[in-house]
């Protein structure tokens, strides 16, 4: 379906976010290398907040596609007594600020942004500042000319770090540049040493290659008539299935609807979503005791005969009579697969917004959805 010619290109309107998927392994290459080049000046940065004798509070914030990186990274993370997380929409903080933003905790607000010129965005900095006694900002964003960048590289109280100038994805869809600021927040936040970091992102950039070699054979399991799709995963895998609804919601314009859960939340009620005009994928966990509950829902829904077709994506065999796409086993825990899954949900819808005459660049035909959001009025607190 996509047929990527000897530059990259796809056609039907896709050559744009076509480059934009395939460029992945390359970018977070380049991510990697921009954090060690400012990993000491954030380091510093962070351990310069004053909080008082309490545990930092960060929240993660976006909107859309940049509140789900806040999202799948949550999980990974680990509250201690110095760092506590959370992520919460940008959307959230700006309609409720007094129901999220606490004026007593010392507060790290750690904005995801792909152009940074969201109303939002911008609302929910202005919101903090307004309602916490002690705060402080970090934006990981992949425009440095936005508006975010540029009001928070003023501030004392405030670090920007610019992803790849190649991830301010000029496509709709935000596809590396979710990626990349996932792939930062790890960085800056995960526990493990830079070199554990540094080995993992080598295995998913041979995992990206692996995917992007083997495109015909993810067309040919995508490439047929549903008009439903259901993705479910556990854990922080499960957080990454609201990332994989929205790319075909939105490259499809809603011809195709989506539906996305946990494994084991499937059965209480979202199971009814299923026809037999369905698409269902499983992300399937690395850690062999959440595995067990994925694959039992895979196989429910394989003997249940409802839908069209099950397809579960793995690192590694997995037993089961549904189509599988299996991926080199590299040892990796599920944050890290993340991004080889993620990546796959970003072909399948690409394959399925051309496959259903939409053109994946420019998917809104009515122009009233934007790839940054109009329409907004921020009101006065």
């Amino acid at each position: 379906m996509l047929n990527i010619d000897d530059k990259g290109n796809g056609g039907s309107g896709s050559d744009i976010t076509l480059q934009e998927i395939i460029q992945q392994p390359k970018l977070w290459e380049e991510t990697l290398g921009i954090y060690k080049n400012h990993k000491e000046e954030i380091e510093k940065f962070i351990q310069s907040i004053d909080t008082k004798g309490k545990a930092l509070r960060v929240i993660f914030t976006g909107a859309g596609t940049s509140e789900y990186v806040g999202n799948t990274v949550r999980d990974y993370l680990e509250d201690g007594e110095e760092m506590t997380f959370e992520s919460i929409g940008t959307t959230d903080l700006v309609s409720c600020p007094k129901l999220y933003f606490k004026e007593d905790r010392p507060t790290l607000l750690v904005s995801f942004a792909r152009s940074g010129n969201s109303p939002e965005s911008l609302a929910a900095v202005e919101l903090g500042e307004q309602l916490v006694k002690d705060f402080y900002n970090l934006a990981i964003t992949c425009a440095k000319e936005g508006k975010l960048a540029v009001n928070l590289s003023k501030e004392e109280n405030s670090y920007v770090l610019n992803m790849p100038e190649k991830s301010n994805d000029k496509g709709f869809a935000m596809t590396s540049s979710f990626t990349c600021m996932l792939l930062s927040a790890i960085f800056v936040f995960g526990k493990d040493s830079l070199e554990e970091k540094e080995k993992a992102v080598e295995k998913i950039i041979a995992l990206g290659n692996e995917i992007i070699e083997r495109e015909q054979e993810i067309t040919k399991l995508t490439d047929f008539d549903f008009d439903r799709i259901v993705y479910l995963g556990s854990g922080s895998l499960y957080k990454l299935t609201n990332e994989c609804r929205l790319k075909i919601l939105e490259l499809t314009a809603g011809l195709v609807v989506t539906c996305n859960e946990s494994s084991m939340g499937f059965r209480h009620g979202p199971k009814s979503f299923v026809n037999e005009n369905t698409l269902i994928v499983s992300l399937v966990s690395s850690d062999p005791y959440t595995r067990q509950y994925d694959l039992d829902m895979l196989e429910e829904v394989h003997l249940d005969g409802i839908s069209k077709k099950n397809l579960s994506l793995s690192q590694g065999k997995i037993e089961g009579e549904w189509e599988k796409f299996e991926l080199e086993d590299k040892g990796l825990e599920d944050i890290y697969l993340a991004f080889p899954y993620v990546m796959i949900a970003q072909m399948i819808s690409l394959i399925t917004s051309i496959r259903v005459g939409n053109t994946p660049d420019t998917p809104s035909k009515t122009g009233t959805v934007n790839r940054v959001v109009k329409g907004v009025t921020i009101h006065s607190l």
